[in-house]
């Protein structure tokens, strides 16, 4: 039965709106534009939100996914195996680590057009569903931010800025 829900996207529209709300506080803040949220399958109750934290606090590892799941709190392992992850950008592979350590069943990206991730796929082979949704809001919402400070895009991704 969870798994027929998980499969259903029966929360989708909110995960996204939830998803992208923090990407634009994020923005606001002068942060990274990523947002995510954790959605229970069952319920539809929203467990947690959060956006990318790594400029306002100063952290190596605060992404949208991760401050996501530390908003959550602690939750008794089974439960994160009845939820859906939303994203807005493709999970780096910090980020899909956690999916995968916390048995995450269904992930749900907005995009992929800034920045394609090879955990995608990876998530695919450890068999988690991946919902793929090519959002326009926040294509161009993270679009303008790399445009915008490609220096901290760089910087937020691990790579050096040429």
């Amino acid at each position: 039965m969870v798994l027929q829900l998980a499969m259903s996207g029966k929360f989708d529209q909110l995960g996204l709106q939830v998803a992208y709300e923090e990407a634009a506080q994020g923005f606001s803040e002068g942060g990274v534009p990523i947002g995510g949220c954790l959605i229970d399958n069952e319920s539809g109750e929203v467990l947690g939100r959060g956006h990318n934290m790594r400029f306002q606090r100063g952290s190596a590892t605060l992404h949208g996914e991760i401050s996501t799941l530390e908003n959550c709190g602690r939750l008794p392992g089974g439960v994160y195996k009845r939820c859906t992850l939303y994203t807005t950008l493709s999970p780096c592979d910090m980020c899909t680590g956690a999916i995968i350590m916390y048995g995450i069943p269904r992930v749900v990206i907005a995009e992929n057009k800034n920045f394609a991730s090879p955990g995608e796929a990876y998530l695919r082979t450890r068999g988690h569903e991946v919902v793929l949704l090519e959002d326009a809001k926040c294509i161009g919402l993270m679009s303008k931010f790399i445009s915008e400070r490609p220096h901290d895009w760089f910087e937020d991704i691990g790579t050096e800025h040429s």
